[in-house]
């Protein structure tokens, strides 16, 4: 009686096309809350110990899909963090994080980056921010104090000396 094995090669193919059906079940699960960026997509794949070629092939299947578009996420979150009052720089910082820095054949950071009015939007923070400052008597202490929080926002020098000298 001579039984049939299935060649190794074979039952590798079937597991590897299970942890495929795993994996793009667990980057749908992901993608499910909000945008992600595909560097953002591969490490989360990665922590939840999937093959690099696995990971590959989803996250391949998930752009082709339009599930996963790193210019459509850059433009939400532009427009996230421009809401929330952060300058150019501090925007570029938080989206080089995301992996969503920007390449040769994207102008699309870089065109919404340089739309954003700057004087602006400090203004606007300054003036939701006004009381913090107030409290500060001596008017150097003060502009410092100025300084120092729009700076870690992400604005320009020049903008926030613009606005010290305006305000």
């Amino acid at each position: 009686m001579t039984s049939q094995k299935k060649p190794e090669i074979d039952l590798k193919l079937e597991l590897s096309g299970n942890d495929y059906h795993r994996a793009l079940n667990s980057a749908l699960r992901i993608l499910t809350g909000r945008d992600h960026s595909r560097y953002e997509l591969v490490q989360k794949l990665k922590q939840r110990g999937f093959s690099p070629d696995i990971i590959e092939k989803v996250v391949l299947e998930c752009q082709r899909l339009d599930y996963v578009d790193d210019n459509r996420t850059s433009r939400v979150y532009i427009r996230q963090l421009m809401r929330k009052g952060y300058g150019a720089k501090r925007i570029r910082v938080e989206l080089e994080r995301k992996g969503l820095s920007e390449r040769p054949d994207q102008g699309v950071i870089s065109q919404m980056i340089s739309d954003i009015d700057e004087l602006e939007v400090a203004g606007r923070i300054f003036k939701k921010n006004i009381k913090r400052f107030e409290r500060e008597i001596d008017p150097r202490k003060r502009k410092n104090k100025i300084y120092r929080f729009l700076l870690a926002r992400g604005f320009s020098s020049e903008t926030i000396r613009k606005l010290i000298k305006s305000g």
